[in-house]
């Protein structure tokens, strides 16, 4: 971003992007929509921090540390697997937004994208032809939504986006705690969500949504303090 666009996205509404000499989002302010993340110049400060939009409101969330970061990787790494060894396309990404409505995006810690949805989100055309469904927020349901649970910030995982995700449409939400060393695997059932697998510390949990899937939990935790 030149210095140019700097200034001209300050003129254009102080409200929103303050009014220092470099334009930063301005957490609190209300009116924010999908339609904003659609302009170049507002998705690349965008990118930059941890946002979402709340009921039109710009939301910044909370860090996941390497704790939280770590057991996503790892969970990425068990179905990779998984879905390689049934030779069934797979796609994944850390921190993907996803558009739940025209005034709500949310900040998946991970998405999965697998079998017949990833057809359904290479089948998409954008008005960018240089780009495709990876190159913006997720407007169709993920095949997995996983949240790694901050401390302090516990509700939102585990009430709001629970709920939110139900109403959209993701078949399976997945809640990982690495301080509590729990997994909760949910999977939707007409409008809300059960309980597939659950498991703590170092059990190891079965899907019956994902057949023969099986999620060491020892190993997503990772190395004990001073081994």
């Amino acid at each position: 971003m030149t210095v140019a666009d700097s200034e001209v996205l300050t003129q254009r509404d102080p409200y929103r992007f303050g009014t220092g000499p470099v334009p930063v989002l301005q957490a609190g302010t209300i009116g924010w929509s999908t339609s904003d993340l659609d302009d170049p110049e507002i998705s690349a400060i965008w990118e930059l921090g941890r946002y979402e939009i709340v009921d039109g409101v710009l939301a910044v969330m909370p860090p996941a540390y390497f704790r939280g970061g770590s057991v996503i990787v790892r969970l990425q790494f068990a179905l990779n697997s998984y879905f390689e060894s049934r030779g069934i396309p797979a796609d994944y990404a850390g921190e993907p937004d996803i558009a739940i409505s025209e005034f709500r995006v949310l900040r998946a810690d991970c998405g999965v994208v697998a079998g017949t949805d990833l057809l359904k989100f290479q089948a998409m055309k954008f008005p960018d032809p240089n780009t495709d469904w990876r190159d913006h927020a997720l407007v169709i349901p993920p095949t997995i939504a996983i949240e790694s649970i901050s401390r302090g910030h516990e509700k939102h995982d585990r009430v709001t986006k629970r709920k939110w995700y139900a109403e959209f449409g993701v078949r399976n939400y997945w809640i990982v705690d690495a301080y509590a060393r729990s997994l909760e695997c949910l999977t939707l059932v007409g409008d809300i969500y059960e309980v597939d697998a659950t498991g703590w510390e170092d059990d190891v949990i079965r899907s019956t949504v994902f057949e023969g899937l099986e999620i060491d939990l020892k190993k997503v935790w990772g190395p004990r303090a001073g081994i």
